[in-house]
């Protein structure tokens, strides 16, 4: 008998891609057998506007479309949204003023966007942005795409990076791993460079700028030192350009052309059409007609270089500070990458160069670089890239709160993740059955001038005299810079945990001042912690000599010795509360010398109560 042959075809296989989900343009890649590449769409374009659009039949559209409804129906469009991911309202307010879209008056907490009459939260639109790409690299490639890495700025915090992978969950999407820009970048590069090497990664993107100095060694890349600047970008750039455009308009036109939302974003395609060409050529033209008029005005890259100057400056601060942080100067790097869209400016390329005395690197397209190094990374997870390493860094550091208001860090800032951390504290008040474990970010001393992470509760601790209760917190962050946090009754194991949860009302200057600060007033908070501590010392022999005053020992010494233990005490009860920890300090071991002999009669006391009854053959 015959049988049928049956071709059931090849299962499409599945495909890890990367993704630099941009301010402006995203892009997807993946490694093929010569290297990372792009994925293009259907007609060929390489890069997907990061702009999302509500249609009239209640459709999201992303990309190039979207871009071209911006023109059209600005009120139902989004760009930007990056800016705008795991923010609260109030972070935004000023943010939004040149935005054709508006805030949803109810939002509370996470911030809510209103198009047409759908009201979106700013993940849910970079999920609309990531499908278009997940669907361009699943035509392009004929496989399944489920899983992938994404690129997320360097200063992104914790809300942020969160936000980022809800996104991706939202498109359906498993990320596997966030990838800070830089580092994807120095990925992209160390393909074809020198194996062992520092090199400065300089990010200058459309809505975030970022520095990191990383050290190459036998393929392993480990990033020393990351800093930057959360709100500051090529938009900026755009934004200034934006507004002298349109104070011109307004006085040649006698119009206020700010309030007509197609009208702005009109103009701001023709300003960054001028912006583009004067990387280019040394003198261009900034034209516009709207509604039957015409504005048209000279710009030669002079006048543009003036006008940007401080903005090109406001990156090099946190470039001197990332140095200082790795303990690096300018002439111990040997290469530095250039990466994102606005580093094509002849300016910003000079002023890099002048502070890192080399000529930056240029070769690879600085719009595509972040996302080849993605494609780069996804290699690695999924075996297809060997003999590589990543060793991504914290930007901040994160502790406990301990007696008398002090931060114990317990993973220092740039230390190298995925990383966790574990020390033992104690109980400060007899019987103890609760302990409050209150979880920081910061580089300041105190809890006042750190942000609070989370709170909670560990509960039915073994009750137990003041200090002799272990209890051991765990600090974990996992590759993602996800943080988890485990206490744990080192007696009875009870155990409790917690994954933090993104912390929204946090403004862009708290964030970016934060190590800032912790220079400026560093000796200033050494002093304070230093007070607090000598305080926190004192409370505590205070009461264990009140407590031993109480007992039968106290009756045991002779009146010169009781008269010195009370002198003792009033002196440090005055100094405590004044500002000199050595003076604190000095008190301090005043007491403990008048007490010695209290102490003695106290433990001779004890062990009596102990032996009583008991007998010795």
């Amino acid at each position: 008998m015959s049988t049928f042959q049956i071709d059931f075809g090849e299962a499409r296989r599945s495909k890890v891609v990367g993704i630099d989900l941009g301010t402006t343009n995203s892009l997807v890649a993946y490694m093929d057998l010569t290297g990372p590449e792009i994925i293009a769409d259907s007609e060929g374009r390489r890069i997907v506007p990061s702009v999302v659009s509500l249609t009239t039949d209640g459709n999201l559209v992303a990309g190039e479309p979207a871009r071209e409804l911006l023109l059209t129906s600005p009120e139902r469009t989004v760009y930007s949204v990056k800016r705008l991911m795991g923010k609260g309202a109030d972070d935004v307010k000023d943010e939004v003023k040149l935005f054709p879209f508006r805030i949803d008056p109810e939002s509370t907490g996470v911030i809510k966007l209103k198009l047409g009459d759908r009201t979106l939260t700013p993940p849910e639109i970079s999920a609309a942005v990531l499908k278009q790409l997940k669907e361009n690299a699943e035509t392009a490639l004929d496989a399944v795409v489920e899983q992938a890495v994404i690129t997320v700025p360097a200063y992104f915090n914790d809300a942020q990076r969160q936000a980022t992978k809800d996104a991706g969950r939202l498109a359906g999407l498993e990320v596997l791993r966030l990838v800070n820009e830089p580092t994807a970048a120095s990925l992209a590069y160390g393909l074809d460079k020198r194996q062992d090497g520092v090199i400065a990664v300089y990010d200058f993107g459309g809505g975030t700028f970022d520095i990191s100095i990383l050290r190459l060694h036998d393929g392993i890349f480990e990033v020393l030192a990351t800093n930057g600047d959360t709100h500051l970008g090529g938009d900026d750039i755009d934004n200034l350009l934006l507004r002298i455009a349109l104070e011109d308009l307004a006085s040649e036109w006698k119009t206020d052309l700010s309030t007509d939302a197609e009208g702005v974003q009109r103009l701001r395609r023709a300003v960054i059409r001028a912006k583009e060409e004067l990387s280019f050529v040394p003198e261009t033209k900034l034209a516009f007609d709207y509604k039957g008029q015409h504005y048209q005005r000279a710009l030669d890259r002079a006048i543009f270089e003036r006008l940007i100057a401080p903005i090109v400056e406001r990156t090099l601060e946190p470039c001197r500070a990332c140095l200082k942080d790795a303990a690096h100067t300018p002439e111990q790097i040997d290469e530095v990458v250039m990466v994102g869209g606005s580093t094509r400016i002849p300016l910003v390329r000079a002023a890099v160069e002048r502070l890192f005395k080399s000529k930056p690197h240029t070769e690879l397209n600085p719009d595509e670089v972040v996302a080849l190094g993605a494609a780069v990374q996804a290699g690695i997870l999924s075996g297809d890239v060997e003999d590589k390493l990543l060793l991504d860094v914290t930007p901040l550091s994160l502790g406990i709160e301990t007696m008398g208001g002090v931060v114990s860090k317990l993973i220092h800032r740039n230390s190298t993740i995925p990383a966790s951390a574990t020390e033992q504290f104690t109980t400060a008040v007899d019987g103890q059955r609760n302990v409050l474990i209150h979880v920081l970010q910061g580089e300041r001393e105190l809890v006042k001038d750190c942000r609070s992470l989370a709170r909670f509760d560990l509960k039915e601790i073994a009750p137990m005299p003041a200090g002799f209760a272990r209890i051991d917190v765990r600090l974990l962050i996992d590759a993602n810079g996800i943080l988890n946090v485990t206490a744990r009754d080192a007696r009875t194991g009870k155990e409790q945990s917690v994954e933090v949860k993104p912390s929204y009302g946090l403004t862009e200057d708290q964030v970016e001042a934060m190590i800032r600060e912790s220079i400026e007033k560093g000796e200033e908070d050494l002093r304070e912690r230093q007070v607090r501590e000598a305080r926190v010392e004192a409370d505590n022999i205070l009461a264990a000599t009140e407590k031993a005053q109480r007992s039968d020992a106290w009756n045991d010494l002779s009146e010169p010795e009781r008269q010195d233990v009370e002198s003792a005490k009033r002196g440090l009860i005055a100094a405590y509360h004044g500002s000199d920890h050595r003076v604190i300090n000095e008190k301090l071991e005043a007491l403990n010398q008048a007490t010695h002999t209290l102490a003695e009669n106290m433990m001779n006391t004890a062990v009596r109560g102990a032996l009583r009854g008991t007998k010795i053959d």
